[in-house]
């Protein structure tokens, strides 16, 4: 009697997929369900290409959405909205919602807020699931241990009336950050770290599993950080494996499974994590203990260096088209090469963003700021994820500590993040930004972003300058 040959280790996204797996063509391209489809205020040409078609959402009650990148955080009335084009983009969403049965959290709803912050939130991302949404950071909700990556337009509609996606299956990476963070050093840090290692297109083609005992030491709202970034390094999507941490962030959330189906699920979704013997397409390793508070520099995630360090001579570039890339970010940015990253100057602070808008960044913000006050010539914003975030933080006298030290507390909502909303760093202006691309004119034409962790942005809208935070942080 043939005993069969022994199942093949997989790995988490192994697992995931075949999971979803509907269909495989000759081509190597698959079929994959969708467990949810998350959406924003950007989809209007998704839903007029299926009305002119005559086709509705395959499956409403798997979508949710809110909107987010094009409405002010100034006002929560879609009437006050100046700009007639975004108001407009805002109401299609609400109209849609209403004709087509999908759920969404409005701009008056409390839950609204950025559409990264309250999938986790509301317990609509979970282990196991693929999710898909026509934004590049939908790679956040891999914290929780999904398959979530970000689509075009036309994948979106598609989506919309199928709830499947045609996809061809990436390579796997796995990441490996072990021992200890430093002190003073956060997720951003670690995330900003990681790209500053592999580069800016390292996991092209490779969806990244984050690892080792670092990564597993994080709270769920830094992973939610790292996973955020990982497109960031190239990256399809970014993954972490769902262990304890994850089930009690996701214990008793709204869209959560309760009682008997809870059970199910975790014992489900326990058994997600990579076999110990599985191999990966590629490995990397970081030594936690080397990662120190970072800033970029430049225009790319790459250009990024410990708040302690020069401004690179792109002289030293290995190659000649680095040395190009980084002679032509530094002409924009308006530096020179040996300046100390510490003595940059900045005119604006943005707190905020789907990478770092949620409770524990507005915390360790408010640590910093309390009993201090803004730099005179800095215009600072503190922008929270959603506005169960604001209410929270307003419970807990946060944003008393911020108004207090001369921020402006804002509405929820993507903001200086991307300036799709009217919301922009002037042209030349400086803005230290805890949100996640520092690319040209992200946050305004001519506007010069340099990235970092909440911690390090609110240190810099005290001093007026990029500074590490350490120096606050022991009392210096």
């Amino acid at each position: 009697m043939s005993l069969g040959r022994p199942r093949a280790a997989l790995t988490m996204l192994d697992k995931i997929w075949s999971q979803h797996s509907i269909l495989d063509r000759a081509d190597g391209e698959t079929l994959l369900y969708v467990d949810r489809h998350l959406i924003h205020d950007g989809y209007q040409p998704a839903f007029e290409f299926l009305r002119a078609r005559g086709l509705r959402p395959r499956a409403p009650h798997q979508i949710f959405g809110t909107p987010d990148h094009y409405v002010p955080t100034d006002v929560r009335q879609v009437a006050r909205i100046p700009s007639a084009e975004r108001r407009g983009m805002v109401e299609s969403l609400m109209e849609n919602a209403k004709e087509l049965g999908f759920t969404v959290f409005e701009l008056a709803d409390s839950r609204q807020g950025i559409v990264h912050v309250i999938g986790p939130e509301q317990g609509i991302s979970q282990p196991g699931m693929t999710i898909v949404c026509a934004d590049s950071h939908t790679s956040t909700h891999g914290a929780l241990g999904a398959l979530a990556f970000g689509v075009g337009m036309t994948q979106a509609t598609q989506v919309l009336a199928t709830q499947t996606l045609w996809q061809r299956k990436p390579k796997s990476m796995r990441i490996s950050v072990e021992g200890e963070l430093g002190f003073g050093v956060s997720a951003k840090d670690v995330i900003l770290a990681i790209i500053r290692k592999i580069g800016a297109a390292g996991a092209v083609g490779y969806v990244i599993e984050y690892a080792g005992s670092a990564i597993r030491d994080l709270t769920m709202e830094g992973r939610l950080t790292v996973c955020n970034m990982s497109i960031e390094a190239g990256a399809r999507a970014g993954m972490i494996a769902p262990d304890q941490v994850t089930f009690d962030y996701v214990k008793g959330r709204p869209y959560s499974p309760s009682g008997e189906a809870w059970d199910k699920a975790v014992e489900r979704w326990s058994q997600l994590g990579s076999d110990p013997d599985a191999v990966f397409d590629r490995e990397v390793t970081l030594d936690a203990a080397e990662i120190a508070p970072m800033v970029t520099w430049g225009t790319s995630l790459e250009d990024v260096a410990p708040i302690d360090a020069l401004v690179p001579d792109p002289d030293r570039a290995n190659t000649a088209e680095r040395r190009e890339a980084m002679s032509k970010a530094l002409t924009y940015m308006g530096l020179e090469p040996g300046t100390l990253l510490a003595e940059i100057p900045v005119d604006r602070v943005f707190i905020g963003s789907c990478t770092n808008g949620r409770i524990e960044d507005l915390r360790s913000a408010a640590a910093v700021v309390k009993g201090r006050t803004v730099h005179p010539r800095v215009e600072a914003w503190i922008v929270p994820g959603s506005g169960l975030v604001k209410a929270q933080a307003e419970a807990e006298g946060l944003d008393s500590i911020f108004l207090h030290a001369g921020f402006e507390w804002r509405e929820a909502g993507c903001s200086l993040c991307l300036g799709t909303n009217g919301e922009t760093v002037a042209s030349g202006k400086r803005c230290a930004s805890t949100s996640n691309r520092n690319f040209v004119g992200r946050q305004g034409r001519g506007a010069r972003t340099h990235l970092m962790s909440p911690t390090m942005a609110a240190a810099a809208a005290i001093t007026g300058h990029l500074t590490d935070v350490r120096q606050f942080q022991r009392g210096e």
